[in-house]
């Protein structure tokens, strides 16, 4: 049997907490134009959802939540922190656009010189990520080395079925950072256009071709990152035994669960965004040094 990570845990002793309705619309403060997919976590809780298509959000927690503060992330928009009792009264969250340069995409004709950076094959999949609770971002780094011009031509992000899950597929979104220099962590978002991808029950990984987008990897590399969203799209409940009771635990998870392998290789690093920062996720094999990671694969090509 296939163990899953949950990349973190649930909550425990909510069950018997008062609860009340937290619910509103995500809008962007400019054009007054609504939100959709933006994450919205309680801090310092694992408590969160997403908003809808239409910008709407809707989330059951305990009462004493209401005193705490709410982060709240979109691609394009700056971070935004405000009080869980402000949102429940006001129902509407507005968020600021985001600003910085990108650098100027140049046409460029492609010498047909493609390579593949974490090349993954079905029998090498030892494991999965799932998300339980709280919407995040999982991140892989690719280095560029020698820091060549090269170009993204494809992604491909393999996924593992689960039975529990009824719907034929589950969305989630593709994010691409670039790397802050002094930490090495994911920065600046390389595209603003919001990539939505579906996994379907029938395949086990999702390919997208950006060969037309004329992406090039950074000098100090790149990180492809898989954002959960927390949608009754993609909801399905998990039922497994305790390790210690081994009485039956039900709990809330969302879709997709993206496969893991592991890899030598130690320039490739994994990152997961919760609650307004990004952290370190390094799980080891047992007896060696490989270090279990998203099951992406990466196509580039060098242009001139």
């Amino acid at each position: 049997m296939r163990i899953f990570l949950v990349v973190f845990l649930l909550m425990m002793g909510l069950s018997h907490a008062q609860e009340v309705l937290v619910e509103g619309y995500v809008y962007d403060n400019k054009t007054k134009m609504a939100v959709p997919y933006a994450n919205i976590s309680f801090l310092k809780t694992l408590k969160g959802t997403s908003s809808d298509e239409d910008g709407y959000f809707y989330i059951d927690v305990p009462k004493d939540y209401l005193e705490r503060d709410v982060h709240v992330s979109a691609l394009g928009f700056k971070d935004t922190i405000m009080p869980a009792r402000v949102i429940k009264e006001k129902k509407k969250i507005y968020m600021q656009e985001e600003t910085f340069e990108l650098e100027e995409v140049v046409v460029v004709q492609s010498l047909g010189d493609s390579q593949v950076l974490n090349p993954v094959s079905s029998y090498s999949i030892k494991s999965g990520f799932s998300s339980a609770e709280t919407p995040w971002v999982l991140a892989l780094y690719f280095p560029n080395i020698g820091a060549a011009k090269k170009y993204l031509e494809k992604i491909t992000i393999h996924v593992q079925q689960n039975s529990q899950f009824k719907r034929e597929s589950s969305k989630f979104r593709l994010r691409l950072y670039d790397v802050d220099k002094e930490t090495r962590k994911p920065s600046n978002d390389i595209i603003r256009k919001s990539i939505i991808l579906e996994s379907s029950k029938t395949e086990d990984y999702v390919s997208i071709d950006l060969s037309s987008m004329n992406i090039r990897i950074p000098d100090e590399g790149i990180y492809v990152g898989l954002e959960w969203i927390f949608l009754p799209y993609n909801w399905y409940k998990n039922t497994y035994k305790h390790p210690i009771t081994n009485k039956n635990v039900v709990e809330d998870r969302f879709a997709p669960t993206f496969a893991a392998v592991y890899q030598k290789n130690q320039n490739f690093k994994t990152m997961v965004y919760g609650m307004g920062e990004w952290t370190d996720f390094a799980i080891k094999a047992p007896g060696n040094n490989e270090n279990l990671i998203p099951a992406i694969s990466l196509k580039f090509s060098k242009k001139r």
